[in-house]
C-alpha cells in the first residue's frame, strides 16, 4: 500500500480506480449530520461515516430501498414529520464541488491510463453532483472515465471483495496493472486483499498534490 506521504510509483499500472468523495469531490460529512440532527435524527452518528454505512444507509447504498422508502424509513427514527424536500436537502449537503484542479489532473491522465470511478454511493447524491459538474464544467462527468462503478446500481459496495472482484471482471481488468485511490483506510483494505495496487489519500493531503510529489 502506498499512503498519501509518499511517492506513487506507477511502474506496470495501466489502469486507475478512483473513489469520488474526498478523493475527487470534496464533502463535509459533519454538515450533513448537523442537518439531520436538525431534522430530528439524533442517533446519525451511528447510521453513516467515513467508509462505511449502516442501516438503511447501507440499504440505500446497495439499491436496496427506494429515494421514498428511505424517507419513510428515516421518518420512522425522527422526532418531527419529514418530506422529500428536507430530505434531499440535508443529505445532498455534504455534496461541496469539485476543485478545477482535479478535474484537470484527470483530463491529463485519460490519454495515459484506462481511468474508472468506483463510489459508495446514492440515486440522490449522483443526481445532484452530475448536476453540480455539468454546471461547473459543461460537460459530463461520465466523461472523464471509461466506466462508473455506483454501489446502488452494482448492488455491491466497498470494502466488500466482491466489489472489486466485480470491477476486475467486467472491465478485464488485471489487479497487478490496476491502481486504487480512496481515503477511507478499510477500502484501501478490502482493495488491497483482491491484489489491486492502493494509494491511501490520507486527512490534510490533496490529490494533486500527491501526484506532483
Amino acid at each position: 500500500m502506498v499512503s498519501g506521504s509518499e511517492k506513487i510509483s506507477l511502474e506496470g499500472i495501466h489502469n486507475i480506480i478512483f473513489d469520488l468523495g474526498g478523493v475527487i469531490l470534496d464533502i463535509d460529512i459533519p454538515k450533513a449530520k448537523k442537518a439531520f440532527h436538525e431534522l430530528g435524527i439524533t442517533d446519525i452518528d451511528n447510521l453513516f461515516g467515513l467508509g462505511h454505512a449502516s442501516s438503511v444507509f447501507k440499504r440505500q447504498e446497495i439499491g436496496k430501498v427506494s429515494d421514498d422508502d428511505f424517507i419513510a424509513e428515516l421518518n420512522k427514527i425522527s422526532s418531527s414529520t419529514l418530506d422529500k424536500e428536507k430530505v434531499f436537502k440535508a443529505w445532498n449537503s455534504l455534496l461541496i464541488g469539485f476543485p478545477e484542479e482535479r478535474i484537470e489532473l484527470l483530463r491529463k491522465l485519460k490519454p495515459q491510463y484506462r481511468l474508472f470511478l468506483f463510489s459508495n454511493t446514492n440515486s440522490i447524491h449522483v443526481k445532484t453532483f452530475e448536476k453540480m459538474f455539468h454546471s461547473q464544467f459543461q460537460s459530463s462527468f461520465s466523461d472523464l472515465f471509461e466506466k462508473i462503478y455506483y454501489s446502488h446500481v452494482m448492488g455491491l459496495r466497498k470494502p466488500d471483495a466482491a466489489s472489486f472482484q466485480f470491477i476486475l471482471k467486467d472491465s478485464n481488468l488485471k489487479s497487478e496493472e490496476t491502481l486504487f485511490i480512496d481515503d477511507a483506510l478499510n477500502n484501501i483494505e478490502g482493495a488491497k486483499a483482491v491484489g489491486l495496487k492502493t494509494l491511501h489519500i490520507e486527512k490534510g493531503m490533496e490529490l494533486v498534490t500527491v501526484w506532483k510529489s
